[in-house]
């Protein structure tokens, strides 16, 4: 998809428009089967069938209550003669509107492929769920900021689609991956021990803490934290989106002070709203914790103004995070 607008946003350590909670379920067919988007669970019976894969994901992530999508889609990825590769889908399935990647296959070398595609493209986020240990320590050794495996001891059930289903359709920004609740999902009976050889591994599962059954953590194979690369697409999409619509509004964004101004207003606004979902940290007086620099006019290479380029404009964020874990000390006086 061709645009005038590029946002780039590097996570400094330690540290068409897409539907940011919406999944797209990948199966594979004979005939394959391209893009289509469903309101309901009836809808997905009707046209796949209750013994399908598709169906089965699909229930996972409807599942979930209120808490769920209020629409998904599904494909079909085309197998036998002429068979698509992961590219050939994804290049298809790219210019569609969905966020969170399931796929039906959990074969190490499909989910390895799956999982390079969607980091190398940048935009988009692929759950998966495994059963072994060893599968999941070698996708880890890949370092994908961008991939999330959840390790089962049932995976027929997808507990990677209803963590989706839980927790996607949230506003961005607003909740962690930790600590959830999910519907028709069992949490796995095992030791500290055992919870951290899986973290270990490079996966998150599914325990009971305190009586609640939860998840046990809510990060990527690299470590990152789910909810940061959610968030970090967000603004980028969003400030891409809002600048592109500037310039198809306006009769002419002028190479001035003023026109430099409305990009920086388009840019202040998406932080300001990323603010208001809990994405931005605020300091100790309550005030948001971001900033822009968008130099002037006078400040700009004259050769950027003659090809009428501006590459002048600079954001910032801290994020604000989650608190996973506490040690509270305590003094009893005598």
């Amino acid at each position: 998809m061709a645009k005038d607008v590029n946002v780039i946003i590097d996570i400094e350590s330690p540290t068409p428009r897409l539907g940011f909670g919406k999944p797209l379920i990948l199966g594979s067919a004979a005939t394959g089967k391209p893009y289509k988007t469903y309101a309901d669970l009836a809808s997905v019976k009707a046209e796949f069938g209750e013994t399908t894969e598709e169906y089965k994901a699909a229930l996972a992530i409807w599942n979930q209550g209120d808490a769920a999508p209020a629409e998904i889609a599904i494909a079909r990825q085309k197998t036998g003669v002429d068979s698509e590769t992961v590219s050939d889908v994804l290049e298809r399935l790219m210019k569609e509107d969905w966020y969170f990647l399931v796929t039906t296959t959990t074969l190490q070398a499909d989910v390895e492929e799956f999982a390079a595609a969607i980091e190398l493209d940048g935009t988009r986020e692929y759950f998966t769920r495994s059963s072994d240990l060893v599968v999941v320590a070698a996708l880890k050794s890949k370092l994908y900021s961008r991939t999330t495996v959840f390790y089962h001891t049932t995976i027929s059930n997808y507990p990677e689609a209803a963590l989706i289903g839980r927790v996607g359709s949230a506003p961005v920004g607003s909740v962690t991956w930790k600590f959830k609740f999910l519907q028709g999902i069992e949490p796995l009976d095992i030791t500290n021990t055992e919870l951290n050889e899986i973290h270990a591994a490079g996966a998150i599962t599914y325990v009971t803490k305190a009586g609640r059954n939860q998840t046990s953590e809510g990060k990527t194979l690299s470590g990152e934290w789910i909810d940061v690369i959610h968030s970090k697409d967000y603004i980028k999409a969003n400030i891409e989106y809002g600048i592109q619509i500037l310039f198809a509004d306006t009769d002419k964004v002028s190479f001035d002070n003023t026109g430099i101004a409305q990009l920086e207003s388009v840019t202040r606004n998406v932080l300001r709203q990323a603010f208001l979902q809990n994405m931005i940290a605020q300091d100790d007086d309550g005030l948001p914790l971001y900033g822009t620099n968008f130099k002037r006019r006078s400040e700009v290479d004259p050769a950027d103004r003659a090809l009428r380029t501006y590459n002048g404009g600079e954001f910032w964020f801290d994020l604000a995070g989650a608190i996973h874990e506490t040690t509270i000390r305590g003094l009893i006086r005598k």
